[in-house]
């Protein structure tokens, strides 16, 4: 998980639109495992910060390949996040990301509730995404509140979930538990407007996270993913 970790936050910071702090070290002792990564000292954001924020992560989203996943699979929270290369936007989300928290969630008991709304969704992916094709941005992957900060007025961003897939998932997550202001999401927009249909989308990609949450966390987080099924279908 840190090696993948690692791998993250050398990928983010490679594409030199964000900082990314360094990692000085990743690996294994008698009894546990490590990472190591520069010191910095946060301090709370300020409207300005959120406006470079919002500017860079759009740059950041620049950042493409040729399709979508990563070299290698990481983790979303302590969830096993599997990122094969697809050339098929919508068949990597519906296997990689919708199909496996479903999966899980029914391990954990939750079939009864889920497993129908879940089939359904999965068969009308496409209705969501035909008359847009997502580039396969360079993406943080688990932007919330808590994973970015404010160095010297400058943001930084860090304990990433990496991989190349739809901008608006990055987007999607800044919106689920708050703590992104309007400065931030004007300047993204004003340098990367987002595309027609988006908001139904968004509620999609926060569905992957609110499941992983419901798989983490237990059963408080189940009506939040019934609720969002219902809205999609």
């Amino acid at each position: 998980m840190f090696e993948a970790e690692a791998d993250g936050l050398r990928e983010l910071r490679s594409a030199k639109a964000i900082r990314v702090p360094a990692v000085l070290a990743c690996g294994v002792t008698d009894d546990e495992s490590f990472i190591e990564i520069e010191h910095l000292e946060l301090r709370p954001p300020t409207a300005a910060t959120e406006t470079r924020l919002g500017e860079q992560l759009a740059e950041l989203h620049r950042h493409t390949a040729s399709r979508y996943g990563w070299h290698r699979d990481n983790t979303i929270g302590l969830t096993a996040q599997e990122n094969a290369w697809s050339s098929d936007w919508v068949e990597f989300f519906r296997e990689q990301r919708l199909g496996f928290q479903l999966e899980l969630a029914a391990a954990q008991g939750y079939a009864r509730e889920l497993a129908t709304p879940g089939a359904q969704l999965s068969a009308r992916l496409p209705e969501l995404f035909e008359s847009y094709e997502p580039a396969a941005s360079l993406l943080h992957g688990d932007l919330w509140a808590g994973n970015w900060g404010s160095v010297d007025g400058e943001p930084v961003i860090f304990d990433p979930a990496v991989y190349y897939g739809d901008r608006e998932s990055d987007i999607a997550m800044t919106m689920l538990f708050g703590g992104f202001g309007k400065p931030f999401y004007a300047a993204y927009q004003s340098s990367w407007p987002m595309a027609g249909g988006y908001e139904r989308r968004l509620r999609l990609y926060q569905l992957y996270h609110v499941l992983n949450h419901l798989n983490l966390f237990g059963r408080s987080y189940l009506g939040r993913a019934l609720g969002l099924m219902r809205e999609l279908l």
